[in-house]
């Protein structure tokens, strides 16, 4: 079982940066792929960013390529994710989820663990 609790969200205007976090308990963080999904209002979860159990070889959708950057601490049970250039349209719900593949997926029925979200508002 593990249990992720997703901070870092606010406010801030499109251009900015915000920087989430998600921390996860126990002591098995190393044996799970992490991604970051995003929802948002009307819309279904999508994809944002996955990197596999040992860093590396992470993934991200078109729509962040090049502004986002996921990345790993295993020594302290957290993932991360550094938004930069924020657009309007980055405005969503994110979440972090663990899931047990290598790799971790493209799609949210690959994940086993999900977080409560964080709220992510970019204003024009």
């Amino acid at each position: 079982q593990v249990q992720l609790v997703e901070s870092g969200g606010g406010l801030v205007q499109a251009g900015g940066s915000l920087r989430l976090s998600c921390a996860a308990s126990g002591r098995t963080f190393s044996s799970y792929a992490m991604g970051w999904f995003r929802q948002a209002p009307g819309k279904e979860r999508e994809f944002v960013a996955r990197i596999p159990r040992s860093g590396g070889n992470t993934a991200y959708a078109d729509s962040v390529k090049g502004r986002f950057t996921i990345s790993r601490d295993n020594a302290k049970n957290t993932v991360y994710l550094q938004m930069n250039s924020l657009k309007p349209e980055d405005t969503a719900v994110y979440y972090c989820a663990a899931s047990r593949t290598v790799l971790g997926g493209l799609q949210s029925y690959e994940y086993d663990y999900w977080g409560q979200g964080t709220q992510v508002t970019v204003s024009s």
